[in-house]
């Protein structure tokens, strides 16, 4: 779609600022980064480090918080500037269209038994497997290669992406977005070791995907023990984000690629952790928790606290660690040297010794 300045302003709720000589009727067609934006198309500044830019670009306006000044140019102030952008993207770009099926909207190369209930407006891909029991919502994507096992219960608005596999008598709630070649329900990495051997425990549970919940690509969720992993509403994973037999995820979580949660892991609600972050096994990490990439947590974390480094540790202590090891080889190098001049003093002081 396209939107005149002043009417993207009044969609995405931002204070329109017209250069001199701009028009607030200008057409806006589109969505740009602050260096390839062309005159019809508009761009946005989150980080300050970028405020440079702003001075080169091309765009009609730039989306910006109102703290900062840009003379010259057309800007389109909010609060957020990021959510603003995200709301002109949506308006101006849409979301992804998926393709048709060619003899669909259920493939006749899909393989679906036939005890599978499946929800209006749903699409079936060639080469999906749906097995017995299975019942999918509304308005549901399910992409080739996607293998749906006994059981399952999916709701509406659904979209597996190609290559995902949910195991037997998983449960996904309504808006569940699983990007390619990610997996719910695989066996948990459950042995009792006796005698040097590693005896598989039979793993019974299932897992339990909420509301809105997106899971980027090969992602793997275990199924629990016993009972269910649980990841709750609103949660969002990067890439290869692992999750243990038996964990809750709590809601509005964000994991960033390369998370790890070991089994029996519990999350509060809104904790965000950057890439590579590792929790050890039965940990509880509180609500609104923030872990740094690289973080290796070995203890309960409280709610509202910031953690860094590995062994994890508040971050400004971890802060403190991190510049101590940078000055670990000048410190090195002046205790060999104190070394070196006491054994010379020692030498010394021999020395005279003998003379006298």
């Amino acid at each position: 779609m396209a939107f005149t300045l002043a009417e993207l302003a009044t969609v995405i709720g931002a204070d329109l600022h017209c250069a001199p000589g701009d028009d607030a009727q200008r057409t806006i067609t589109g969505c740009a980064r602050l260096e390839d934006a062309g005159p019809n198309e508009v761009s946005f500044l989150a980080n300050p480090k970028y405020a440079s830019q702003l001075e080169t670009t091309d765009a009609a306006a730039v989306i910006l918080s109102p703290n900062v000044e840009c003379d010259g140019k057309t800007l389109l102030t909010a609060k957020d500037p990021y959510f603003a952008f995200r709301k002109a993207m949506v308006e101006l770009h849409g979301w992804r269209k998926h393709p048709d099926v060619t003899d669909g909207p259920i493939s006749t190369m899909a393989v679906i038994d036939p005890t599978v209930k499946l929800g209006e407006g749903t699409v079936v891909h060639p080469y999906a497997v749906i097995s017995a029991g299975v019942e999918l919502g509304k308005n549901c994507v399910v992409y080739p290669h996607t293998f749906i096992g006994p059981d399952c219960k999916i709701g509406d608005d659904c979209i597996l992406y190609p290559n995902v596999v949910v195991y037997d008598g998983c449960v996904l709630g309504n808006r569940v977005i699983l990007h390619a070649g990610t997996v719910l329900g695989q066996d948990g990495f459950g042995y009792a070791t006796r005698e040097g051997q590693h005896h598989k425990v039979p793993q019974t549970g299932n897992v339990v995907v909420e509301d809105d919940v997106e899971m980027g690509a090969n992602c793997a969720v275990d199924r629990a023990t016993l009972g269910s992993t649980i990841i709750a509403a609103g949660t969002k994973f990067s890439d290869a984000v692992t999750i243990g037999h038996g964990s809750h995820v709590g809601k509005h979580n964000l994991f960033v690629g390369q998370v790890g949660l070991a089994g029996s892991v519990n999350t509060g609600d809104y904790v965000a952790m950057g890439g590579k972050v590792g929790v050890a096994g039965h940990l509880n990490i509180g609500s609104h928790v923030q872990l740094a990439a690289t973080s290796g947590v070995m203890n309960d974390i409280p709610d509202g606290e910031t953690w860094g480094g590995a062994p994890a540790m508040p971050l400004s202590q971890a802060k403190r660690v991190h510049l101590h090891s940078i000055r670990l080889p000048n410190l090195v190098a002046r205790i060999k040297k104190i070394e070196r001049d006491l054994e010379q003093s020692r030498s010394d002081d021999d020395g005279s010794t003998d003379q006298s």
